[in-house]
């Protein structure tokens, strides 16, 4: 049995608890400091010693753990964990029968009611994402609740919880078979080639899906594609495969260069005929300011925090000023594809950016299309923080 702690909940949070709200947060706790050892299971009670929910501690940048059961007597084991897979595999059915699409989100966290904890699907291969020590001491219960609900051919993991909260270098196979890297997988009959051990990133984002098939099937033919912050060069591949006249990739990492190569190679586009640029993308926007390029579809899709050698980004305090370099930039008529994965604010807040970055300009735009998280990253209503993803289609219009 595993060690359980009594936290008890400051009487104008009880409410928010019971109501559904997952995530253990300091404010909320009068007695956090008896929090030793995480891992540990933890039952909230209001001052009256009343019971409200179950859950673990788990230290993460969000906060101290998650609530995962409102029931006093379920026990947090092997079976509650497997109880919570097979829910979430069988709500992805579908996903499993798209012989089109063969990688996405399995089980996203609170979503599917274990916070800190995601697991996502590569042809045949699982990759288990640890978010803190406190889910990591589960790790046991979650591989064996997984091997029990799905064949596979091998289980990697990313521990994602060192002291500044990035990924700790390791070999990552868990379990099955070693994979044969890069494992090519499909996104909506796309190449991308995956790689599951080495470092932090394994080659695309799954949560992007729909947004890349919207640029290839609606916006990209004939058009001047720049993809910013292009990592693996995924948006660029959908907009060339959608007929683009032209895709310019800019990254600041070197490895980007020869990854985005290898994603048009793949697909079999001359990555020749494309350009990748290998440079920081805030100097990017100011040499193509000066030699007036203009772009009919630019990318805008900064990580929530960046930081390079002359600039630290924070999406929350610069993303108006980062929009009104890529405006600038857009051909009239053109189409901005503002992005951002920050949970620090809303949609209502983001159209404010766009909206501000226009005014500021004193340039006119239409919303032409939104986007949120793709089905497989489910999450809940009671926690806005989660459904992170906000992407929206602008058209820049005549001044």
């Amino acid at each position: 049995m595993r060690k359980e702690i009594e936290l008890i909940v400051k009487p104008k949070f009880v409410n928010k608890f019971k109501g559904g709200y997952p995530l253990i947060f300091k404010e909320a706790i009068f007695n956090l400091n008896d929090l030793k050892e995480e891992g540990a299971i933890v039952r909230l009670v209001d001052q009256n010693k009343s019971f409200i929910a179950k859950g673990y501690y788990g230290k993460q940048n969000k906060g101290y753990g998650w609530i995962l059961s409102r029931k006093d007597n379920e026990v947090i084991d092997q079976a509650f964990v497997r109880k919570k897979l097979q829910s979430a595999f069988q709500q992805r059915k579908h996903f499993y029968e798209d012989e089109g699409t063969t990688a996405f989100r399995v089980f996203n966290g609170e979503g599917d009611g274990i916070g800190g904890l995601t697991i996502d699907y590569f042809a045949g291969f699982y990759l288990i994402n640890w978010y803190s020590e406190g889910i990591y001491a589960f790790k046991d219960d979650v591989v064996a609740a997984l091997t029990s609900v799905t064949e596979f051919k091998g289980i990697y993991q990313k521990k994602r919880f060192n002291s500044d909260g990035k990924y700790i270098d390791d070999d990552d196979f868990v379990a099955g078979e070693r994979g044969e890297f890069p494992i090519i997988v499909k996104e909506n009959g796309v190449n991308f080639a995956i790689y599951l051990n080495e470092g932090a990133m394994v080659g695309v984002f799954l949560d992007q899906r729909n947004v890349r098939k919207a640029i290839r099937d609606h916006y990209a033919e004939g058009k001047s594609v720049l993809n910013t912050f292009s990592y693996t060069g995924a948006f660029s591949v959908f907009a060339a495969l959608g007929g683009a006249k032209k895709t310019t990739s800019v990254d600041l990492a070197n490895r980007s260069l020869s990854k985005t190569i290898e994603q048009f190679s793949i697909n079999e586009i001359d990555y020749e005929a494309q350009d990748i640029i290998v440079e920081d993308v805030f100097k990017y926007f100011k040499f193509a300011k000066k030699k007036e390029r203009v772009f009919d579809l630019v990318v805008l899709d900064p990580p929530s925090f960046a930081r390079s050698k002359k600039h630290t980004f924070s999406a929350a305090k610069d993303y108006k000023d980062l929009l009104k370099e890529a405006i600038a930039i857009t051909a009239d008529g053109g189409t901005v594809v503002a992005s951002t994965n920050s949970s620090a604010f809303g949609m209502d807040k983001f159209k404010g950016f766009i909206d501000t970055a226009f005014k500021e300009l004193k340039g006119k735009y239409k919303i032409i299309e939104e986007f949120r998280l793709p089905d497989d990253f489910k999450t809940l209503d009671q926690f806005k923080e989660g459904d992170y993803l906000k992407v929206v289609f602008i058209k820049k219009l005549k001044g």
